[in-house]
């Protein structure tokens, strides 16, 4: 199933040339500029970002603050959580393919009520909806 937006009320541009091994990009405003480089894991020399540490950073981002809305829906103030992800990058078939790892801290909370919200957070966040039902994302929710 598609999910489109009802309107579009923000949009990223972005130009990149040479991909992840000595390619860079940057985004139209100029606020985000950088150089690609394959991890020394991958054979690359090291040294850039890779897609997969700027996926985990969005992901990361849009994830912590879906967790805000599921949160006031509950009555649980979320600010203070922190998301940790992981995106793996391995060989699937002919290409390649990533899984991510979720792991989220809300401070006030038990385990389980930790792992509602992130649970329900899961079904709120667009780059979950983006990747549902083609990516393995696992989310584990903790209170502190």
């Amino acid at each position: 199933m598609t999910q489109t937006p009802e309107k579009i009320v923000y949009t990223a541009n972005a130009t990149v040339t040479g991909g992840r091994r000595g390619g860079h990009g940057k985004t139209d405003d100029g606020q985000l500029e950088v150089d690609l480089q394959a991890p020394v894991e991958m054979g690359g020399p090291g040294g850039g970002t890779n897609p997969e540490q700027l996926f985990a950073v969005g992901y990361g981002a849009c994830f912590t603050g879906a967790l805000g809305l599921a949160g006031k829906a509950e009555g649980v103030d979320t600010s203070g959580a922190t998301t940790q992800v992981a995106v793996g990058f391995g060989p699937e078939g002919e290409s390649f393919a990533i899984a991510v790892e979720l792991a989220v801290t809300i401070p006030g909370v038990d385990d389980q009520t930790a792992q509602k919200l992130v649970d329900r957070t899961h079904e709120l966040c667009p780059y979950s909806k983006a990747v549902r039902g083609n990516v393995d994302v696992t989310v584990t929710g903790k209170g502190a």
